[in-house]
C-alpha cells in the first residue's frame, strides 16, 4: 500500500510468511524476514514511517534488497 511518508513510498506484508516489503521514494525495495504482524501493522499506523523503519525495523530482521 502507499503511504504518506518523505522517505518510504509503500509497504506491504505477508503475514503467511512474516515477509515485509519496503520501497523507498528512489525505488530501492527490500523485503524482510522474520517481521511479527504486530510490527507491519504499528509500522503503518506510525506517524512518522522513517523514523519507525529506523528504530524498530533497519537493522534488527534479515533482509534481501529486490
Amino acid at each position: 500500500m502507499r503511504v504518506q511518508s518523505t522517505a518510504i513510498a509503500e509497504i506491504d506484508y505477508k503475514p503467511e510468511h512474516g515477509k515485509l516489503f519496503v520501497t523507498f521514494h528512489d525505488g530501492d525495495a527490500y523485503v524482510y524476514v522474520g517481521v511479527p504482524e504486530k510490527v507491519s501493522v504499528a509500522f503503518v499506523r506510525s506517524a512518522s514511517k522513517g523514523r519507525f523503519f529506523q528504530r524498530v525495523i533497519r537493522d534488527r530482521y534479515p533482509y534481501n534488497r529486490i
